[in-house]
């Protein structure tokens, strides 16, 4: 009997290699597995960080060209207006030539008043209208009070009288028009000063 145990143990020392291998295989293909994976896992974070910073590039390219377009249009914003101004202002030249040159100033009052009229389209044309005020009951939304005036023919705050136009762009206020509002006229109480003047003469 005993020799048969001491037989039978080294038969058990070499089956151990036999199931070792097997682990060992296993263990090997997870290693290789995970570098593969991490191999992977850097280049794509490679490819990230480039894409990342051509994003970046292409951002701060998009910021500077946005900042130049910017300062274009604040440049050029008043271009158009200001082409349809010129003619306006060749014949205001125009009319002042002409009296330098005419013995009356009938030439230079039409030249200005026809120069007035196309300022008045010109305007219209970009949407610039006049506000409503002579006439009108006092609006502080449009109006600006510069004084008060006694009138019979209008009631209390009324504008009777309009210093300086005012214009709204695009039904927006552009400028107040400056106005003087209508007050009542002063009551004289003659009665009863009459009454006083005689209690004084008793």
């Amino acid at each position: 009997m005993a020799k048969k145990t001491e037989n039978q143990e080294p038969e058990a020392e070499q089956e151990i290699p036999s199931r070792v291998e097997p682990v060992v295989e296993v263990i090997e293909n997870e290693i290789d597995s995970l570098r593969n994976e991490l191999a992977q896992a850097l280049e794509d974070t490679k490819a990230n960080q480039e894409q990342y910073l051509r994003t970046l590039a292409d951002m701060d390219n998009l910021r500077k060209r946005t900042q130049r377009d910017k300062e274009e249009l604040a440049k050029f914003a008043n271009e158009n207006i200001l082409r349809d101004i010129l003619p306006v202002i060749d014949n205001l030249e125009r009319a002042v030539e002409h009296a330098e040159q005419a013995e009356s100033d009938e030439g230079l009052f039409e030249g200005v008043q026809m120069t007035l009229t196309q300022f008045g389209q010109l305007l219209s044309k970009f949407g610039v209208e006049p506000v409503d005020a002579v006439g009108q009951i006092f609006d502080p939304a449009y109006h600006q009070a510069m004084g008060l005036m006694v009138s019979d023919e209008h009631p209390i705050n009324t504008v009777v009288q309009q210093m300086q136009k005012g214009y709204q762009l695009n039904n927006r206020l552009l400028r107040p028009a400056f106005v003087m509002l209508a007050k009542a006229p002063e009551i004289i109480e003659t009665e009863a000063d009459d009454t006083t003047e005689e209690t004084d003469k008793e």
